[in-house]
């Protein structure tokens, strides 16, 4: 079974847990191209992107959105409780790099709008990454999955009169992230990713956008790639509901008597649960009945993904 966007109207909300790290000077492109997953130099005034930076071993330390500030520099929008984790591990690898790092978390708000004509609301396609400049604003059609909706970067405070210019209903976070868990896309703040801990295929962070599988060396790139040439993803993120709320994150998820992964976020009955291909397989064939803690599962497949990667054929999805 798919899942797609299940959000009918047009709605926004701010997310207060977002920050954003200033990054200018002349060698800004060259310095973040050599540590992020995704390639640096796509970002224009109307291309964004999604990356991550990695341990040298490969595991995952902070996702993020690249914007294109000005002509002299570059936003990196990220979790705002981490913002100063980020800069210090930036700030390791600057050496002698003409670069400056700014915490800008102060100067501007993350806006989502999302549901039905979301991109529309601005002008933009509905193609991961697009962006446009708009006075003193930025949006984004999400770089991971337009149906997400878009994302906005405007100055503190500006939400309300934002909605009230294209008609959307203020919403929740709590409606946003609901919508996030329901098309399956991870978030690397809320236990999704566990840091020094998680691979970015095993949090699908390859079929979302993140990874250049061409642009060069960087950080952690060995096991990246490796995981990917060798067919090495033995687990995935997997969106799943249960009629009852969901247990709490690092619950085991069993196949009867057999362990086959874990909870991560949820909110109510939608959730995430990190699982194992074959293990999926074996609920799918029917050799069993998934649950965490006494909590019966369903597992979906997001609609972004693909049946290859869900380690399902044609006849599955």
């Amino acid at each position: 079974m798919t899942v797609s966007n299940p959000v009918p109207s047009l709605g926004s909300t701010v997310l207060p847990d977002r920050g954003a790290i200033q990054v200018a000077g002349p060698d800004r492109l060259t310095f973040l191209q050599g540590l992020l997953s995704n390639d640096v130099t796509a970002v224009t005034p109307t291309q964004s992107r999604y990356a991550a930076l990695l341990t040298p071993q490969g595991k995952f330390l902070h996702d993020m959105f690249l914007w294109q500030a000005d002509a002299d520099s570059l936003l990196v929008e990220t979790h705002r409780d981490r913002v100063t984790d980020l800069l210090r591990r930036l700030k390791l690898y600057r050496l002698r790099a003409k670069v400056t790092l700014e915490d800008a978390s102060d100067r501007v708000e993350t806006v989502v709008v999302f549901g039905d004509g979301a991109a529309q609301a601005f002008g933009l396609p509905e193609m991961a990454g697009a962006t446009a400049n708009q006075g003193d604003r930025r949006a984004q059609t999400d770089a991971r999955v337009p149906a997400l909706g878009v994302r906005v970067l405007a100055p503190p405070g500006s939400a309300p009169a934002l909605s009230a210019e294209i008609g959307a209903i203020p919403r929740e976070p709590a409606d946003y992230n609901r919508l996030r868990l329901v098309l399956g896309v991870p978030d690397g703040d809320r236990g999704d990713l566990v840091a020094e801990k998680s691979t970015l295929l095993e949090a699908n962070l390859d079929l979302l956008n993140a990874i250049s599988w061409d642009k060069g060396c960087y950080v952690g790139q060995e096991l990246t790639a490796r995981m990917r040439y060798r067919g090495l993803v033995k687990k995935r993120l997997f969106p799943v509901t249960a009629a009852a709320a969901l247990p709490p994150p690092g619950t085991p998820v069993h196949l009867e008597d057999r362990e086959i992964g874990e909870v991560r976020s949820s909110a109510g009955g939608h959730g995430l649960a990190l699982l194992r291909l074959d293990g999926l397989a074996a609920a799918r064939a029917g050799h069993g009945c998934m649950s965490a803690d006494g909590v019966s599962l369903t597992a979906l497949r997001p609609s972004w993904m693909p049946d290859s990667a869900a380690g399902l054929g044609a006849s599955d999805a």
